[in-house]
This record gives structure tokens, sequence and C-alpha cells, in this order.
């Protein structure tokens, strides 16, 4: 059940588990899945109390939406604390940062008892990406980091990062599991923010991450499949009769009859 929620996940919302506000905010959104951060966007400070806030928001149910909350990295102070917090809560998932292999991610979920969004931010993370989605329910892109971590400057695009995304979506549709796009940062760029969420979709992404409530009904737009394809699906399952056969001037077979009623399903949920 939880997994099928996930593929039909479009919009992961990233909220500051030390910012009250913004949870609050977060919760009256259309966010299909709100992450309680208590990692990059939380001061070393405010880590305790965040984690106690995170817990006690998953307490509190909230109508059609999946809640996650993401700890802090193998090998930090706060992590065993983290891990333990998370897993006596009431959260959907745990998202656990710089995965780098299966075998740490199938520790996590172990460990956690709850179903693992894995993110890939390193190289390694990269190169073991079938083997991590294995022991995973997702993975999660974390483009700021794998381009860090990789020597791409933040100011030259996602070109050197095509075959990094490519790598991981693959690793995920192998293992069956949904794959979600990177953040996007530049806030007051709308154009940019829906072209590479365009860019995700084609990709084969499943959805996007996010960082700023001002991105969740693009977001959810583009995600979605939309009147026109919903319309096409019907009409393609609907003339199709098996085998290879002509449909609206190009060729079908079981192949796009499968594509067409997969998406059909994602328009329902």
């Amino acid at each position: 059940m939880f997994a099928s929620q996930l593929h039909s996940c479009r919009s992961l919302l990233y909220v500051p588990a030390s910012n009250v506000r913004a949870i609050a905010k977060a919760r009256m959104l259309d966010a299909d899945l709100i992450i309680l951060d208590c990692e990059d966007s939380v001061k070393p400070h405010e880590k305790v109390a965040a984690r106690e806030t995170a817990v006690d928001t998953a307490r509190m149910a909230i109508i059609g939406k999946l809640i996650g909350i993401r700890i802090n990295a193998i090998g930090t102070s706060w992590h065993e604390d983290d891990l333990a917090a998370v897993a006596g809560s009431r959260a959907d998932c745990v998202v656990l940062p710089k995965v780098e292999s299966g075998e740490a991610a199938a520790s996590i979920a172990s460990s956690c008892g709850k179903p693992l969004l894995a993110m890939i931010e390193t190289p390694a993370g990269v190169l073991r990406a079938h083997g991590i989605a294995q022991a995973a329910a997702a993975l999660l892109v974390g483009t700021n980091d794998l381009a860090a971590s990789l020597g791409i400057s933040s100011s030259s695009g996602r070109s050197g990062l095509a075959y990094s995304l490519q790598a991981i979506v693959l690793g995920g549709r192998a293992a069956g599991v949904a794959v979600f796009d990177g953040v996007y940062n530049r806030l007051e760029d709308a154009a940019g923010f829906k072209a590479e969420c365009e860019e995700g979709r084609a990709y084969g992404f499943d959805g996007k991450s996010l960082i700023h409530p001002s991105q969740v009904d693009v977001a959810n737009r583009i995600f979605s499949p939309g009147p026109a394809e919903v319309a096409e699906a019907k009409r393609l399952i609907a003339a199709a009769r098996g085998g290879a056969e002509r449909f609206e001037g190009r060729m079908i077979e079981a192949m796009h009859v499968a594509e067409a009623e997969a998406l059909l399903a994602k328009a329902r949920r």
C-alpha cells in the first residue's frame, strides 16, 4: 500500500523541523509528502528540539498527506538518537541522507522498522543505486550535494548531472521503487523551476522534492497526467485489439497498453 502511495507522490516538501510556523503552513498545502527535516536545515544547537518537534508533528495525522522525517546521516552525533526517535514515532517513513550502499540502507530500514527513502548524494551512491533501491522504498536525489561532490558548479546547470540522474532512475526502476528528483534552489525563478520539473518528468522521475511552498502547485501539475494524456490513454486502451497495430498515426503494442493503464491508475490516485 505504501509503495503505491509513493509512486503517486508528485511533491515532497522539506520543512525544517525547528520551524513551527513553517510546519503549520505546510499542513495546509497540497504537498503529497511532508518531510520534517532534522538535518541540513537545522542548526546544531537546535537538533534535539527539532527531533522532538518532528516526532510530535508525526503524531498528528494530516488527512491526505504522508509524513516523513529526515534524520541526520550515519556517523553524526545525532544519528542514533534520531533513528530511535523515528522508529518509535508515527511517521510514515524515514529519510536518510548520503546513503552509499545497499547494506547501509538495509540496516537502517531494519533498525527503524519503517519504509526508507534513501537519498543519493555522492558518486558512490550513484554507482550503487540499484543495490540501495533493493533495500529502500524509494530513491531521492540530493542534487546539491551530488553536484558539489562531482565538482560541478551550481551556476552550470544540470547537464553535468545528466548521467547520474539517469543512473539513479535506472537503479530505482530496476528495483521497482519510486524515484524523486532533487530540489530547485532559485526561488524567484518560476520559469526555471517549471522547466526543471518538466525535465525531471522526462527523465522518468515520479515527482520532485521541494524547498518552498510556492513550488508545490507547479510540481503537482507537471507530475500529474494531464487531461489530454488521460484522454489519449483511454482512446488507446479502447482501440487496442492485441498485437502490433496502428493507433492515431503510430504503432502500438501490449507495452503501450500497459503504459496507458499505469497512467490512468496514477491519475485516479
